[in-house]
This record gives C-alpha cells, sequence and structure tokens, in this order.
C-alpha cells in the first residue's frame, strides 16, 4: 500500500521566477544516492544523466523521474487529476532547483540535523498512517523505496524547515489590525482553518495482499462496529479491543482536538456534513476502513467556544556551539529518567536548567488552548495522560521535556480566540514571505540548464 508522506517543498515556491546570477564559491559536488522510488537499476543506468547544475552540484534526469514518481503518487492517494508530463516535469526539476540552492545555504550556515531528530519525524509518518516504524519500513521496501534514502530526505526536509524559520521568523510581524482584517474576510468563507474539529477513530486494517475474500471479511467487521457504535456502545471501547490504528489502545482512538486544515482529507470529506456526536464510515481508503467519531467540531469566532485546555510545563534546551542537538535529547532524556525515580523534581530542574521565560516558574506553562503552540508540541501534548511526561521532542525553539499536569473543558474568551488566530495569521504570513526569499535565494544561485530531463 502506499504511504502518505511529508510534503517536500512550498507548492507557492514552483511559480518562483529565478534569474541567474553571480555564482557562489563553488565546491565538491556529494556523492548522488539513489531517490526513494519504484524504477528499476536498469532503467536508472540507462536514463541517468545530468540536467541541471546548481553551484556545481548536479540534479540527474534520474532524480527528477524519482520525484516524479513520488508526486504522480501523491496525486493519485489524493484523487487529483495529474497535470500534462510536460508541466510536471518543469515543475519537478524547478523544485529540486530550487531545494538544492536552499540546501546548499543551510549547509553554509551551519544547520544541522541529527539522526535522534529523524527518528522523530520517522516515528510521525508511521503515526500518521497508523502504523509502527517497522511495518512503515517494511511496506516501503514492498513499494521499492530505499529506507536509507527516505531517512535522507527527510533529514533535508527538515533542515530546510529549520532554515527557513531561521530566515523567516524576523521578517514577520502580526498586528492586531491584521487579525481584525483577517476575521473580516473570513465571514462566512467556510475556511477550514477557522474549523476545529476532535475526532475518535477505529481503523479496521487491510493488508496490501488481502484478497476479495479478506476483503469482503474486513468490511463487514467495520460495518458491525459501526452498528454497534450508534446502538450506544461506547466508541472508545470499541476502538481500545478493535483498532488496527497505532495507540489506539491507550488514547481510546482519539485523534485530539486540531483545526481542519490540520486533518487528513480522508476525514474531512467523512465529517463534512456530520454534526458533533456523529458516527461515520465505513471509509475506504489504502489503510483499510474508517469509522470516525465527531466528539467536538466548532467554529473560531463563536462568542462561547468550549474547548479542552491543558496545562503543561517544560524544559527548554536550545542547541548552540556548546550543546549539540543529540547531548540536548540526552540530558532531557536523562532528566526524565531522574523525575521518573523520583530522585530529582521536574518544576526544580526546570528552574536550574530551563532556557525560557517559564524557568522561573518551574517551567510552567498556564493553561493553553488549541492552537496556542507549533503542532509537535501540541501533538506532543495531546498523547499524554495527566501526569506523564513524553519522550524529548524536537521543535523550531529547541529540545523539549514535556510534562502534562491537567486537562479541563473550559470556554475559550474572545482573547483567546484571537490568540489563535494572531498564530494562523502568522503562519499564512510566513508562507507569503517564503515565496520571496525562496527567489532570493534562487536568484543568488548559479542554474546551469543542461539536456532537458526525459
Amino acid at each position: 500500500m502506499k504511504l502518505r508522506f511529508l510534503a517536500l517543498a512550498c507548492t507557492a515556491a514552483l511559480a518562483a521566477a529565478a534569474l541567474p546570477a553571480v555564482a557562489q564559491g563553488l565546491r565538491p559536488a556529494p556523492q548522488l544516492s539513489r531517490p526513494a522510488a519504484s524504477l528499476s537499476d536498469s532503467s536508472q543506468r540507462a536514463a541517468d544523466y545530468i540536467v541541471a547544475v546548481v553551484n556545481s552540484e548536479p540534479i540527474t534526469n534520474y532524480e527528477v523521474r524519482a520525484r516524479m514518481v513520488r508526486y504522480e503518487q501523491q496525486l493519485a492517494q489524493q484523487g487529483a487529476p495529474l497535470p500534462p508530463r510536460t508541466q510536471l516535469t518543469r515543475e519537478v526539476l524547478d523544485r529540486l532547483i530550487t531545494e538544492k540552492a536552499q540546501l546548499q545555504l543551510a549547509h553554509e550556515l551551519g544547520v544541522r540535523v541529527d539522526d535522534a531528530v529523524v527518528d522523530q519525524a520517522e516515528q510521525n509518518v508511521a503515526r500518521q498512517n497508523s502504523i509502527e516504524v517497522a511495518e512503515l519500513r517494511r511496506r516501503m521496501t514492498a513499494d521499492g523505496m530505499n529506507v536509507a534514502q527516505f531517512r535522507e530526505d527527510l533529514r533535508s526536509q527538515i533542515m530546510l524547515q529549520r532554515l527557513r524559520d531561521r530566515e523567516l521568523d524576523a521578517r514577520v510581524k502580526v498586528t492586531d489590525l491584521d487579525v481584525d482584517q483577517f476575521l473580516r474576510d473570513q465571514q462566512g468563507a467556510n475556511d477550514p482553518a477557522l474549523t476545529e474539529l476532535n475526532l475518535a477513530h477505529i481503523l479496521v486494517a487491510v493488508p496490501e495482499s488481502a484478497g476479495p475474500e479478506q476483503l469482503a471479511q474486513a468490511q463487514a467487521k467495520a460495518q458491525q462496529l459501526v452498528q454497534r457504535a450508534r446502538g450506544g456502545e461506547d466508541f472508545a471501547k470499541l476502538a481500545r479491543e478493535n483498532s488496527d490504528a497505532a495507540g489506539a489502545a491507550q488514547n481510546d482512538g482519539v485523534i485530539g482536538l486540531r483545526s481542519a486544515d490540520r486533518l487528513p482529507q480522508l476525514y474531512l470529506d467523512a465529517t463534512r456534513e456530520a454534526k458533533q456526536g456523529d458516527i461515520v464510515g465505513p471509509v475506504r481508503s489504502v489503510a483499510g476502513f474508517h469509522i470516525v467519531k465527531v466528539l467536538e467540531k466548532r467554529e473560531l469566532g463563536s462568542s462561547a467556544m468550549a474547548v479542552t485546555q491543558s496545562h503543561a510545563r517544560h524544559i527548554l534546551l536550545r542547541p548552540g556551539a556548546q550543546l549539540t542537538e543529540a547531548q540536548a535529547r540526552e540530558r532531557l532524556a536523562d532528566y526524565k529518567r531522574r523525575i521518573a525515580a523520583g530522585q530529582a523534581d521536574f518544576a526544580q530542574l526546570a528552574r536550574d536548567n530551563s532556557q525560557d521565560a517559564s524557568a522561573r516558574n518551574g517551567g510552567d506553562l498556564g493553561w493553553s488552548s488549541p492552537g496556542m503552540f507549533v503542532p509537535e508540541f501540541e501533538e506532543a501534548i495531546n498523547a499524554l495522560g495527566p501526569g506523564q511526561i513524553a519522550d524529548p521532542i524536537v521543535t523550531r525553539f529547541g529540545v523539549h521535556l514535556i510534562q502534562l499536569l491537567e486537562r479541563r473543558q473550559a470556554t475559550m474568551s474572545q482573547r483567546e480566540q484571537r490568540e489563535v488566530v494572531r498564530n494562523l495569521v502568522r503562519e499564512r504570513k510566513l508562507d507569503e514571505a517564503y515565496v520571496q526569499w525562496a527567489q532570493e535565494v534562487r536568484g543568488r544561485a548559479y542554474v546551469e540548464m543542461r539536456e532537458p530531463p526525459q
């Protein structure tokens, strides 16, 4: 079965015009490795040649073809029509040139991503596909994909994201006027970013090799679960006992509250007309049959919006010249072990070591509503039960050790809703700033076009 992977570049960058400029300093070209795609070795040998050079680093015809296979698979999974092949080839080559120029800049500025961060990203991809990492790798291998290259692709994308955060954060400011204008513009616009959903989910998995009989059995099981849920049985209990989704036994199948634009399209389509409490499904996907329950559904901007708030604390270490990312993760993992053994107090460790303003409060972040933190931080909190401590995670701000203290149902005030909107406006402004910045980076690179890709 095919899998959903991380986006490889900002779509808007495809339209970025790039004019050749003074070449940067040349460097030896890195050894080319096989991209993750379903192309045979004989096909690679027969078709490989240099189609472009970016500051002395080549892009080969095989790289373009491999990336095209990947995008074609992604478009097919989304049910989107394929553009004309000549257009797709041109766009893919343009993306590769843009990425190559940005990766070169990242290396020059000393941006690094260690293996532990790649491990975390790989785990996130597996979780998005409701499987374990070992199963993710097995399926990639079965699909003809190189796992080592897939991890290097993840490393490159994380490096690019860190570079963009570093370069763009200072360019973006959000004022109260921006928030007001955004809210006015969205009135009646049905923007999914302003819709928040809390869903619970049961997956009846279908193996890749399933025949018609096995497929029919899985569908019948899913249909029976739908009937039991609609008949009044506890959905959480059904998820714990029947769902094949990773982590269902621990989280009762709950995905967690998030904005609609951060949910898979499958769930959005299934719940578009559903109301709070409705159960929809079974819905077929490449993974199997899905049953979804709408726990909460609401629109930002309503006068009284109930939310599940989290009270958490953290310890933040910022990697730098004296502390690598791997060392920060190791240190925080040691803190977690000491706290679990009763040898240290979380609050005291935060006061002594955390490198942010929360340190004076023992790392206490107070009560937070959905959308207040960056996605990876929020996802870590959502996966915890009260009192639990997550393994160290990496965000754009550094490496965190997070503990969830408690949860509560509360009404989000207008001020809190505005803060959520402010974060949303900031993300959109970052997207706009990225387009200009990508043009600048591309414009500073020396790009030589060779033979057109085939």
